[in-house]
């Protein structure tokens, strides 16, 4: 077999198929976000031969700029942290351009205060990832020591792993739009088996009812196509109605830590002392949370925000309450967020109530049995 030549476009590709094959082949599906792009940083220092990295990706749902993985560098020290591309010029300009920029010492870097304490006085590099016009999100990496400052070779190498990142993170949310797809043809299905099989049932008998005094073999078969209808009713509401929350891996608390530093603009009050959430109910509990939250930026002009989390007869009761309904910006029911939440929380035996409690309040009322079933 003959080699390729070094510097050959084809020679050049290599180390981005190699990322690709790795994160794609070696990520597994039921990563968390986190999980995910940690093993993209993580693949990416292997292969570029970077010390650190760490990505910022923008999350459409929520519009905001977050750190969702990293390697060398601890994600936490981002958490709280507000980002956008405003405190980050040269990422700014990486995605504009779409290039990979090197800031090197003595050269300072234009970046948030916040942040100035984790750059130092080492090089940095930023790395777009950047597809057919979209910006998914940017990737800081730091050089290994002593590394030479990036020619043209290099420079092209990162910015092709760049996009091959970009490639590998579009393909995991095709994976989960195809997943909710799939979700949702289970509950057509669902609703159509229904209507199909017991609502034609029980409108036979209603029918048969319906014409004076019934004889005996009428009334037998009635009680028979009534007790078929119910057998089938009892089987198709044993299939799951919606997905089962995943793990986050972070805690119903800490995300009401977090809270104030995404909404800044509201006031959050947490009523009470927080009784622990078993396991199986943080990922329920943090989604109905998200999905209230999302629900007061779309449809409500808010500037506060009640949270409680009570025991009542054997259940825990997570309340969400804002202001500013009267004043709607988007006029408009809730989205489908909250009736999936309401889908995942009758998995766990739960029920969950949304609507206007007095007038200018809405109130977003979760209910799940504190015990399994």
């Amino acid at each position: 077999m003959t080699a390729l030549p070094p510097g050959s476009p084809a020679q050049d590709g290599i180390p981005g198929l190699e990322l690709l094959v790795e994160v794609l082949s070696g990520a597994s599906s039921d990563l968390d976000n986190a999980g995910f792009y940690s093993h993209l940083a993580a693949a990416l220092c292997r292969v570029a031969d970077v010390r650190r990295a760490i990505i910022f990706r923008y999350d459409e749902a929520t519009h905001q700029v977050g750190a969702v993985g990293a390697h060398g560098i601890a994600l936490d020290l981002f958490t709280h942290a507000h980002i956008s591309l405003a405190q980050a010029p040269e990422a700014a300009r990486a995605l504009a351009e779409d290039r990979v920029v090197e800031i090197r010492p003595p050269a300072v870097h234009d970046i948030a205060p916040e942040f100035a304490s984790l750059v130092g006085d080492h090089a940095l590099i930023y790395i777009p990832m950047a597809a057919a016009g979209r910006w998914p999100g940017v990737i800081i990496a730091e050089p290994s020591s002593g590394a030479a400052p990036l020619d043209a070779g290099r420079r092209d190498l990162l910015w092709t792993l760049g996009k091959t990142l970009a490639l590998a993170s579009a393909a995991r949310i095709a994976t989960f739009n195809g997943e909710r797809a799939r979700e949702l043809q289970e509950r057509i299905d669902l609703a159509r088996e229904i209507h199909d099989g017991v609502a034609q049932r029980v409108f036979g008998v209603l029918m048969a009812l319906s014409k004076g005094p019934v004889r005996e073999e009428i009334r037998v078969r009635c009680e028979s196509e009534l007790t078929t209808a119910l057998e089938d009713l009892r089987v198709a509401l044993q299939r799951p109605l919606g997905r089962v929350p995943r793990l986050t891996g972070t805690t119903l608390a800490a995300e009401l830590a977090r809270l104030p530093f995404e909404v800044p603009d509201l006031t959050l009050t947490v009523e009470g002392t927080l009784p622990p959430v078993p396991p199986r109910l943080e990922a329920l509990m943090q989604s109905v949370l998200t999905e209230a939250v999302r629900n007061v930026r779309k449809h409500a002009a808010a500037s506060a925000l009640l949270v409680r989390l009570t025991r009542a007869d054997g259940a825990l009761v997570l309340e969400v309450e804002n202001d500013g309904v009267g004043e709607r910006r988007a006029p408009g029911p809730p989205g489908m967020g909250l009736r999936l939440a309401a889908l995942e929380a009758l998995q766990l035996g739960g029920v969950v109530e949304f609507g206007e409690r007095v007038p200018g309040t809405w109130r977003v009322r979760l209910a799940v049995p504190e015990r399994e079933p």
